[in-house]
């Protein structure tokens, strides 16, 4: 019993991460660089330090389409 209690805390320590509106990273916040360029374009970066982006996580659990390789005629 001590050991699963252990192996679960040790677990949930190991693989805790921050949820922000970007996906799972190692900070609460996080940091974007925004700019406008000399055109008067504003720019916004955001998520380089993410671990996992929940545009990531959707392509894993994406289906693929099989291929239709019959001909109709």
């Amino acid at each position: 019993m001590i050991k699963i209690t252990i192996l679960s805390i040790t677990t949930l320590i190991l693989l805790s991460g921050c949820l922000n509106k970007h996906g799972v990273s190692a900070k609460v916040y996080s940091d974007c660089k925004e700019y406008y360029d000399l055109q008067g374009y504003y720019h916004k970066e955001c998520g380089e330090d993410d671990i996992v982006t929940y545009k990531e996580i959707g392509e894993f659990f994406k289906k693929e389409q099989p291929k239709n390789n019959k001909n109709v005629w």
